[in-house]
């Protein structure tokens, strides 16, 4: 009798554990299909199969991702992915080329922004938010004074391919006073690698031919500036480099 009676339990569990294993090998199925299914459309074959179109079907939610000759294209895929059994949602990701390269535009000049900051000791990198669409720098965080936020737009505007500067830093009600200590110095080859690509980072020095030489911290700059203003602009930029204990500008003026 005990027996007989363990069967339908096992039964019933067997079937239980086939009912989910089946469960997710149904819907990758589904998935499967709903993939293939989109690439044999008249609209992949004959419009999208030459761009950078990828489809992943997840649960019956179709994922569009790559890049498209306009927006009409983005529309399309959507529609036809829309249009498919077994499809629930469609997350359209589709970019056009032309979106694309802005939104490459934008990475790079974001970056050159943040690699301007973290040369300067008298900005903070660490605690900016640099932004940018279409051109366009939105700096956010805290800045430890005005002065220190004032110093940030203008190096974030001194960056090539930047239209615009919008600060919306917060300044701190308690501003920390920077101390220089020890432990900031660095060795000689580490100021010079700085000094020379923040002049190069720079709109306004990049096209300078400047040559920098390090002695125990102090930088030694030859070369040549259109004029006085020049000059004194790119000593102002070095003395607030990280490692630069003090700055000999024996630049000649045109």
């Amino acid at each position: 009798m005990k027996r007989k009676s363990i069967y339908p339990l096992v039964f019933a569990t067997a079937a239980a554990v086939m009912f989910v294993t089946s469960q997710p090998l149904c819907a990758s199925k589904g998935d499967d299909r709903i993939e293939s299914s989109f690439k044999k459309t008249y609209v992949y074959e004959t419009l999208l199969r030459d761009n950078a179109v990828s489809v992943e079907a997840k649960d019956g939610v179709v994922t569009l991702t790559g890049t498209v000759p306009e927006e009409s294209f983005k529309s399309l895929a959507q529609e036809t992915a829309m249009g498919l059994p077994g499809v629930t949602r469609v997350d359209n990701q589709l970019a056009t080329k032309a979106e694309a390269a802005a939104e490459k535009a934008d990475t790079w000049i974001g970056r050159k922004v943040k690699l301007a900051l973290l040369f300067h000791r008298n900005v903070n990198a660490v605690k900016t938010v640099v932004e940018v669409k279409d051109g366009v720098v939105t700096l956010k965080g805290e800045a430890s004074s005005t002065a220190q936020k004032e110093l940030t737009t203008e190096y974030a505007k001194d960056i090539d391919n930047v239209k615009e500067v919008k600060n919306e830093m917060t300044v701190a009600t308690t501003p920390e006073k920077p101390e220089r200590t020890e432990g900031e110095k660095m060795d000689d080859a580490s100021v010079t690698s700085q000094v020379k690509t923040a002049l190069l980072t720079h709109r306004s020095t990049s096209y300078m031919k400047t040559k920098v030489e390090t002695r125990q911290g102090e930088v030694t700059l030859t070369g040549i500036a259109k004029n006085a203003a020049e000059k004194s602009l790119v000593t102002k930029l070095v003395t607030d480099i990280h490692g630069v204990a003090s700055v000999k500008n024996e630049m000649t003026i045109e």
